[in-house]
């Protein structure tokens, strides 16, 4: 009686062990196994961490496998079980691996199968088409789309975290993991006792050095000595945690009126501002975007403010970069003057702190939350909804957008939505941050996301020329090796121009991220 020796690995994460009963069953080419139930006398199967073997003696040989059906089944309460991989050994000595990677809740069953990448006109049978088919209407089914503000990319329909698929929801210690860290950041800032600045004016610059009293390391003792110095006020905008905004000047904008007279005593080189500007030495930072956004108002005796401030910056002849102008606003005129580093210094120092606001605002809500965070989630579902587990691109991108549905979903449920963290706290809380998001969508295009190009777009791309821009240089060697590894990986299954074109699968992954994901927004495709 020919024998196939199953192996089912259990994941190592809390409560993915199982009591409940696990039925598999095995399909071939030539035929089914019987229902068969994994169970060990004597031996507590499916532990958390474990990987158990099991002999599945058939009548006769099945022909090659194909599929692994599983099925749990209550014992006697509902006991969810993550089910990592499951091994066939068949009566011939081959291995085939079934990755399974996923829970089983309630009275579920899952087909899987073999973890051989496969496009879908590289599949033959009948059986697997229908399986692959099968696995894409029921995430259709689990991964819907929904609009959670006008003019934002579609996210999941999904209200809370408890809503999602179980497979995208957060493991319980990573859940566990957040309250640790936030707890740990709350004492390390020593937050609780300094809460009630968070939520009142400052009056003093020591204010900042009381927030940071617990930290203690050596990138942020310098920055705490140094913030005020204008070298650092610009090595930020270089490497500091919103490098994305800053672009060669190569002519000046009407709406910020800087003459020579103004800035020369900045100018090292005895040229003037037109011949450094034409010789590559003059930056800009322009948060234009900011313009018309409502600032929050935490209650009707607390309106917050927003500054929409246009910088220039100077390239010294030590490659350094330092402010030489400053516009706190977008229209030139005699309430909207031009700050000098000539200025009082504590003049100078507050045009300084707006643009550093600015910054913060467009790093948090454009950078971070709408260029991360959302881009991503809709090329996820994206991908869940139009690639299957065997796809090559589904496996290159599933390790890369793990718990980003859930952290969004998160985010959505407590962050950004009325009267969260933002609204609290934040001065583009109370709907600025949705105003935000929604003018930046509509300059936002997908050549923007491919780094070399939004690096050359910023004429900040050659090295010579900015030698200090470390976040460009570290930027392009991630890239080139991520490419490198994808164009391999890609390469082996799209052979030509016309294997790409006859994969419906890719063919609607990409259709649903435009049509769907970025409800057909045309400049998004330039």
């Amino acid at each position: 009686m020919p024998t196939y020796t199953v192996t089912v690995a259990t994941g190592s994460q809390w409560f993915a062990g199982t009591d409940d009963y696990i039925y598999i069953t095995l399909v071939g080419t030539e035929r089914c196994s019987e229902r068969t139930l994994l169970d060990k006398a004597l031996y507590n199967d499916f532990e958390r961490g474990a990987v158990d073997s099991y002999d599945v003696r058939v009548g006769e040989d099945l022909g090659e496998i194909v599929l692994v059906k599983i099925e749990k089944k209550k014992y006697w309460m509902q006991d969810d079980w993550y089910c990592r991989y499951i091994t066939v050994k068949t009566p011939k000595g081959d291995y085939v691996e079934f990755p399974c990677f996923r829970w089983l809740v309630d009275d579920k069953e899952v087909v899987l199968r073999d973890g051989q990448a496969r496009l879908p006109q590289h599949d033959k049978t009948s059986l697997v088409k229908q399986h692959r088919q099968a696995e894409l209407e029921m995430r259709r089914k689990n991964f819907r789309w929904r609009e959670w503000q006008p003019g934002f990319p579609m996210s999941i329909d999904a209200n809370r975290h408890k809503d999602l698929p179980r497979d995208i929801q957060f493991d319980s210690e990573k859940g566990v993991d957040f309250v640790l860290n936030y707890s740990k950041a709350i004492e390390n800032l020593f937050v609780n006792q300094f809460m009630h600045m968070f939520q009142s004016s400052w009056n003093d610059f020591a204010d900042f050095e009381k927030i940071f009293v617990r930290i203690k390391n050596t990138i942020s003792e310098y920055v705490m000595q140094h913030w005020k110095e204008d070298f650092m006020f610009g090595y930020q905008f270089l490497n500091g945690c919103n490098p994305v905004v800053i672009e060669k000047c190569t002519k000046l904008p009407d709406k910020f009126p800087v003459t020579n007279e103004m800035v020369s005593v900045s100018l090292e080189r005895e040229l003037t501002l037109e011949q450094e500007i034409e010789a590559g030495n003059i930056y800009i930072v322009d948060y234009e975007v900011i313009d018309g956004i409502r600032p929050n108002c935490t209650d009707p005796c607390t309106l917050q403010y927003l500054a929409a401030p246009i910088c220039l910056l100077y390239k010294n002849a030590q490659n350094k970069i330092l402010p030489i102008a400053i516009q706190l606003g977008q229209t030139p005129g005699e309430h909207n003057p031009i700050y000098l580093p000539t200025d009082d210094q504590y003049d100078w120092l507050l045009a300084k702190i707006w643009v550093r606001s600015a910054d913060f605002q467009h790093h948090q809500t454009i950078t971070h939350l709408l260029r991360t965070h959302l881009i991503t989630e809709m090329f996820a579902i994206a991908m869940f909804r139009n690639l299957p587990a065997v796809h090559p691109v589904y496996k290159l991108l599933i390790p890369h957008i793990r718990f980003t549905i859930a952290i969004n979903t998160k985010a959505r449920e407590q962050l950004i939505c009325e009267c969260g963290i933002f609204d609290k706290a934040n001065a583009t809380g109370g709907g600025g941050h949705v105003q935000l998001i929604q003018k930046a969508m509509k300059t936002l295009t997908f050549r923007s996301l491919c780094f070399p190009d939004m690096i050359k777009a910023r004429g900040v791309d050659k090295q010579e020329e900015l030698p200090t821009y470390f976040f460009r240089d570290d930027g392009l060697k991630v890239w080139e090796a991520t490419k490198s590894f994808v164009s391999d990986v890609v390469h082996i299954y799209y052979t030509s121009d016309e294997t790409m074109q006859g994969d419906e699968e890719i063919q609607a992954f990409i259709k649903d991220a435009c049509s769907f994901g970025m409800q057909d927004f045309d400049y998004c495709g330039r």
